[in-house]
């Protein structure tokens, strides 16, 4: 095979292309770049809601987090089991529980890589590489403490898995094993990870994989699925947990052609521009050979999958299934699709492939205006209240730096449960040591949900809770709004307020003395 893609004869079988770089050395190197570009600056942001139910659910103690897990959460069991040993090895500070994400997208990365390389060329791998490390989508799921970055890991894997047993006549039991397992921990991770089924079964069949292959792949499939069955069971009964999403606009314009992969219009408008030039000269490509006569091309392979069969697939499939059921269960959002991203990053490579047709200085140009039309969004997903306008980083620090020893606080619990003030005090427990949480009823380590359960002022004050205090320090969610949330319960037994009032991004911090 050439340097580029070859367009004009038929594709070689699923093989590493030979070059100076050993393609496992290349992948490892665009693998650690993108730990490093992923981390970069990943401790800035304050953590949000979805976040802390990270923290707070892997900070429980096993049996409580079981607990838990049986009634809310079930999905995302796996990712709070490995959390809880991480957390307990290298502690819960921001930066700590983001790196696993971080990591995770290093495996992409390297997977990316790959794939680009098998199914088109080392260069494609190189700029695939590139592509997928400064992605918008990649870089913000790698500084967020959820399961969004193992799920693009593990299909990224999964696939390359998916090649090697393709490119192999009689592959090895263990080589099956080892991808029904995958796929089965990539459900357990998350679970919309079995819609690759789907996009793989379509990969075969264009594929023109053997019936020998196709037995075993389905096979290995139901296996998987059958050993994932409790997970569907949970995930159907607790499926009310994002009953809120049917309330939300998930599927705007801004939505579908920015906030999916993209971060930004200016880069979402290139990344579109070269995903088309892709499919364009796919198309163009099979056009040629159909009228020559020539069998072989990018929509007809025998053995060696297209790449563009297999990013279009891995990018439009996934998310087209869950668009069109989102109209019957609530079940789409943007960042459910992060799996999808690296073959953005592929379609986006062989854009740039078909643009420069080999010449080395159009692909470096190319790469650094989308790197440039990258870099903008990337330094905002980087800023103290990046995630959701959190700010309790700040409502903490403020109450460490006022708060002395004895001081109660109240947290506005009217707050929907993600923007909750309370969740600064588990986030962010340093500002807190001094305080005492009087309306505390239930801890959310006792409590079947994820979160603690907690009194309004009156019932607090009925109990004696407030008995002894001589300060309080109020805590609103107010998002530019009058929020007044226990200001007339704490004035009924005999609290007033001092004059402190504190501004914070979107939080209100009142003193309040008696």
């Amino acid at each position: 095979m050439s340097k580029t893609i070859d367009r004009t004869t038929k594709p070689a079988p699923v093989t590493a292309v030979r070059a100076s770089v050993p393609l496992p050395f290349r992948a490892v190197l665009f693998g650690l770049a993108g730990v490093v570009i992923a981390a970069w600056g990943s401790w800035i942001p304050s953590l949000w809601g979805d976040e802390v139910t990270s923290l707070m659910s892997a900070q429980r103690p096993l049996s409580s987090l079981f607990t838990m897990l049986g009634h809310v959460d079930a999905v995302h069991g796996t990712y709070y089991f490995g959390l809880h040993w991480w957390v307990a090895v290298f502690g819960p500070s921001p930066f700590s529980i983001r790196f696993p994400s971080a990591i995770a997208v290093g495996l992409t990365v390297a997977a990316v890589v790959v794939i680009a390389t098998r199914l088109g060329s080392a260069r494609l791998g190189v700029i695939a590489g590139i592509v997928c490390c400064v992605l918008p989508r990649v870089t913000y799921m790698g500084e967020e403490a959820r399961s969004f970055a193992f799920s693009a890991a593990i299909v990224s894997w999964l696939t390359v898995l998916l090649l090697e047993l393709l490119r192999r006549d009689h592959a090895p039991a263990w080589l099956w094993v080892g991808y029904g397992a995958l796929l089965a921990l990539g459900v357990y991770v998350f679970l919309y990870v079995i819609l690759f089924a789907l996009v793989h079964a379509v990969i075969l069949v264009t594929a023109k994989a053997p019936r020998g292959v196709l037995v075993r792949w389905t096979t290995t499939v139901g296996i998987a699925v059958a050993a994932t069955v409790p997970l569907f069971v949970f995930g159907f009964l607790e499926r009310n947990q994002i009953s809120y999403l049917a309330t939300r606009d998930q599927l705007s314009p801004d939505t579908v052609f920015s906030s999916l992969w993209f971060g930004g219009p200016w880069f979402a408008a290139a990344a579109w521009l070269l995903i088309v030039v892709a499919l364009a000269d796919a198309i163009r490509m099979r056009l040629r050979r159909t009228r020559a006569g020539v069998r072989a091309g990018p929509f007809d392979t025998t053995r060696a999958p297209s790449l563009v069969i297999v990013a279009s697939a891995w990018l439009f499939l996934p998310t087209l299934v869950l668009v069109l059921g989102s109209a019957a269960i609530p079940a789409f959002t943007a960042r459910y699709v992060s799996f999808c991203a690296p073959a953005a990053a592929l379609l986006i490579a062989y854009g740039i492939d078909a643009v420069s047709q080999g010449r080395r200085w159009v692909d470096a140009v190319a790469l650094v205006v989308l790197a440039a039309l990258a870099a903008p969004v990337y330094l905002a997903q980087r800023t103290p209240y990046s995630k959701n306008d959190s700010d309790w980083a700040v409502i903490s620090s403020v109450i460490g730096s006022h708060a002395v020893a004895g001081d109660a606080v109240v947290f506005d619990e009217s707050a929907r449960p993600s923007r909750k003030p309370r969740l600064a005090m588990h986030a962010y427990p340093a500002g807190f040591v001094n305080t005492r949480d009087v309306t505390l009823s239930v801890p959310y380590t006792a409590n079947s949900g994820w979160a603690d359960r907690a009194y309004s002022v009156a019932q607090a004050a009925s109990i004696g809770r407030f008995d002894g205090i001589r300060r309080v320090w109020l805590i609103e969610y107010a998002n530019g709004k009058p929020d007044t949330y226990g200001t007339a319960d704490l004035e009924r037994i005999g609290f007033k307020e001092s004059g402190a009032v504190i501004h914070t991004h979107r939080g209100l911090i009142v003193e309040f003395t008696r």
